[in-house]
């Protein structure tokens, strides 16, 4: 189980490594800065889910589809803008994203129904894509191995606040306007992140190190990555832990608010001290990764997740313990996933440097297809808690399973150049 943590400490020195601890800090704010739009995109709306349904005379699940349409265009977009990145470089694809994305957001805000609603949330996460897929390819371009599961660790600390803050900054703006005012809130920060981008993001993939030759080069790489057997395991496990933090994201609010009669601002309290946990274990894992390999870390966080996704599942169904006992198992669960999330992304793009923006684009695009996919299950199985406990512990398991069936029996054998 060692050796694939070993194969990644074994990399040559990476640019990273001459940085100096202030300019890590500085590369980790900006990055968490810029990427913190797609939580913001995705959450800071969801106190609004309830009121966007009684405003646009619409069903519950048909709202929830709003939440895969944005998901659905951060997978297609990533798939996109990952190549065009190795291509082109880092910084013009970032902007041009943000810049796709304040003019969605915009519009988004005189959406006269769900499904013109829905269909800009699909533009907004082709722009929100950019922000994401390219921001971990900086880190790959800078870091490698343990050194990149460390920094993302402390870039999940950014990007973790934003989850935090998003439905709480959604219900304080509910206190003075409607739903459309999120939006126009969402377009101003993009237009911010603008501005952000310009002036502290340099540019990391140097002209000699772009790829070209087109879309049959493009799809000749995602054919090599597809190959890499632990690759696609690891993209797959990421996936479908991902897959458990969406079911919770698309659930929650008519959970907590309608099954258990939370208001706005109750369930911004709740949403937020659950992604506190999943914070403040992305920030022990900087400290596991002295001690233990990636990979270990990985399993041993699955294996947890899974337990207490189970007896999230078992409190639902029972209802044993109310509402307390609902909150307590997700609120571990999610604490686990922190630890798997930026572990199995560190493990499977370690073994592909040369095509970090396309390889981060598949990894990206699974995670949030898987996402896209999972979220109007919850809305199928019922917007109480046993429907989305389904979905949210069936994604946990999944991934454990995906990690014992597909990854470990791998083995590990050198990574494979992607020319």
């Amino acid at each position: 189980m060692t050796t694939l943590a070993a194969e990644l400490d074994t990399t040559a020195p990476m640019p990273g490594d001459l940085m100096t601890r202030a300019q890590r800090v500085r590369l980790v704010v900006v990055l968490g800065s810029l990427i913190a739009i797609g939580p913001l995109t995705i959450d800071m709306y969801l106190p609004a889910l309830p009121n966007i349904t009684a405003n646009l005379h619409t069903t519950s699940a048909a709202v929830q589809l709003t939440l895969t349409g944005t998901l659905l265009g951060l997978a297609i977009g990533q798939l996109l803008i990952g190549p065009v990145s190795d291509a082109v470089g880092r910084r013009v694809p970032l902007l041009a994203g943000l810049a796709l994305h304040v003019v969605a957001s915009v519009l988004c805000v005189v959406a006269p129904n769900i499904a013109v609603l829905g269909a800009l949330r699909v533009l907004q996460g082709l722009g929100v894509a950019a922000s994401s897929v390219v921001a971990m390819a900086i880190v790959r371009d800078l870091f490698s191995g343990s050194a990149f599961a460390s920094l993302f660790s402390r870039l999940m600390l950014v990007m973790g606040a934003a989850p935090i803050l998003a439905p709480t900054l959604g219900s304080w703006l509910l206190q003075w306007t409607d739903w459309r005012g999120v939006f126009v809130a969402l377009a101003l920060l993009g237009a911010a992140l603008i501005v952000i981008g310009l002036i502290g993001l340099k540019e990391t993939l140097p002209p000699e190190r772009r790829r070209s030759g087109g879309i049959g080069s493009t799809l000749h790489v995602y054919a090599e990555l597809l190959r890499d057997r632990t690759f696609v395991g690891l993209v797959v496990v990421a996936g479908l832990a991902m897959a458990s933090l969406f079911s919770y994201v698309a659930g929650s609010s008519f959970v907590l608010q309608e099954q258990y009669g939370l208001n706005e601002q109750q369930f911004g309290f709740a949403f937020g001290a659950n992604a506190f946990g999943l914070i403040l274990s992305t920030q022990l894992n900087v400290r596991l990764l002295r001690r233990f390999s990636p990979q270990q870390i990985l399993v041993a966080a699955l294996a947890a997740g899974s337990v207490a996704g189970v007896a999230l599942l078992l409190f639902a169904v029972t209802e044993v313990g109310g509402l307390p006992a609902i909150l307590t198992s997700l609120w571990f669960l999610l604490t686990f996933a922190g630890l798997a999330l930026p572990n199995a992304p560190a493990l499977a793009m370690s073994r592909h440097g040369e095509a970090a923006g396309t390889a981060a684009a598949l990894l990206g695009a699974v995670q949030f297809g898987i996402g896209a996919a999972s979220a109007p299950l919850v809305g199928l199985l019922g917007t109480d808690s046993v429907g989305m406990a389904i979905v949210v512990a069936g994604g946990m398991v999944a991934s454990l399973i995906a990690m014992f069936v597909v990854v470990l029996p791998a083995g590990v054998r050198a990574a494979p150049a992607v020319a």
